[in-house]
Parts: C-alpha cells; sequence; structure tokens
C-alpha cells in the first residue's frame, strides 16, 4: 500500500508537456491582433451563412408556401421534400438576386480591391438588405420589438432602428404573409374535400375514405389551372 501511494505522488508531481502549435504566432501589435478579430467574425459569419440564407431572404415565406400547397392536396411525400427546398431556395435566388447584386458592387468589390475596409464593408452591405427588410415588415411587428428593446435615442427614421431589431420583426412578419397566401392556397382544395364528403354521405357511403375520392379531384384541379405557375406568380409578385 505504501509502495503505490508513492507511486501516485512521484507521478502528480510530473508536469504535464502541453504541446506547442508551432504556426500560431502571438499578436506583435495592435494590427494583428485586429486581423484575428476579423478571421475569427468572418469564420463565425460562414457558420451563420445557412441562417442567414433562411432568416433574412424570401426563403421563408417561399418554402412554407410550397409546404401548403403539397399539404392542401393531400399528398404528403409528391413534390418529395427535397425538391420543394430546391424549388424554395432557386426562387429565393431569383428574387434576391437584385439585393445581392447590390451588396456585390456596393460592398464587396470595393473590399476586394482594398478601396474600403471590412467595418465599411459590412455597414455598405446591410444597407440594401435592410432595405429589402423593411419593405417587407408590417409595422406592427417592427413597432413590437422597437417596444421591447427600450432604445433610447429617439427613432426618427428607419435608420434609427438597429438591425437585431429589424431581424425578428422581419422573421415574424415573413410568417404572417406566409400562412395567409397558404389560406388561400388551401381553401379550394377544403372546398373540393366538403364537396366530396358530402356526396359521399348523401349515397350513403360511410366507409369509403373521402379522401381517395376527392385526391384525383384536387390534383386535376391544380393541373387544370396551371397551378405551380400560379403560386410561383403568387410568390414573387408578394416582393415586388
Amino acid at each position: 500500500m505504501s509502495f503505490m501511494f508513492n507511486n501516485y505522488s512521484f507521478a502528480a508531481e510530473q508536469t504535464i508537456q502541453i504541446p506547442s502549435v508551432p504556426f500560431v504566432e502571438p499578436a506583435e501589435s495592435p494590427e494583428d491582433l485586429s486581423l484575428t478579430l476579423q478571421i475569427i467574425l468572418l469564420l463565425t459569419i460562414l457558420s451563420l451563412a445557412p441562417s442567414i440564407l433562411i432568416m433574412l431572404t424570401s426563403f421563408t415565406r417561399t418554402v412554407i408556401v410550397l409546404s401548403f400547397v403539397r399539404n392542401g392536396m393531400g399528398v404528403q411525400q409528391v413534390p418529395p421534400t427535397q425538391v420543394i427546398i430546391g424549388l424554395a431556395l432557386f426562387i429565393t435566388i431569383f428574387v434576391m438576386a437584385p439585393v445581392w447584386s447590390q451588396i456585390n458592387d456596393q460592398a464587396l468589390q470595393p473590399l476586394l480591391n482594398k478601396e474600403i475596409t471590412t467595418n465599411e464593408a459590412m455597414q455598405r452591405a446591410q444597407i440594401p438588405l435592410r432595405d429589402f427588410m423593411f419593405r417587407q415588415t408590417r409595422e406592427k411587428d417592427l413597432a413590437l420589438f422597437v417596444h421591447y428593446a427600450k432604445l433610447e435615442k429617439p427613432i426618427n427614421s428607419l435608420d434609427d432602428i438597429p438591425t437585431y431589431v429589424l431581424i425578428p420583426a422581419f422573421i415574424i412578419s415573413e410568417l404572417k404573409t406566409a400562412f395567409q397566401m397558404g389560406f388561400v392556397i388551401f381553401l379550394p382544395f377544403l372546398v373540393i374535400d366538403m364537396i366530396v364528403s358530402s356526396t359521399l354521405m348523401s349515397m350513403g357511403m360511410m366507409m369509403l375514405p373521402p379522401v381517395m375520392i376527392s385526391l384525383p379531384f384536387k390534383i386535376l384541379l391544380f393541373v387544370m389551372v396551371d397551378g405551380w405557375n400560379l403560386v410561383i406568380n403568387s410568390i414573387i409578385m408578394s416582393f415586388r
């Protein structure tokens, strides 16, 4: 027992050697530290890129409306989820193309040409995106978050509203708009289900599921009115 205790004491007195990382050098000037912080900020933005793409663009409204179309027809797996997300993604690219073009011209290209600093590029990049979000945000939702933010300075223009206040207001506005459009899309399919159910009940066919009868009629109606064209047109026009 004494031998084991002595061995334990000897092992505890040994220092742990931490391996060094030769390619990481300490900052020797404030400029080096600033560059390191900029790299960390850039990596953080890249890690948040999927969330930015989903929540700060037209993607949320588009994918919700397309999901309402699929659920309204009653076909749970057609189109597949991958197709819905892919279509929503490319519609988002189409809708956001003017905004991204402004960001590229006003912020990215001057930054790559070393005409402006990174901080100035970030400020310029926010302007087109903020303009897009302000156009799609309801005043009621914006006032809600402005109230709870308890901003000290008086708000005389939209420029006085911080981005962290604008983003959640934009998101809930997108959700409401998407559900409003989805409700309008859902109504014709609901009417067909009601008509089919009433017809089956009047014929005494209680055991026959109405969905089996109404599904072909809903698909036929959607195809005859060129439903995908109407839905996509409605989504694009809602951002104009």
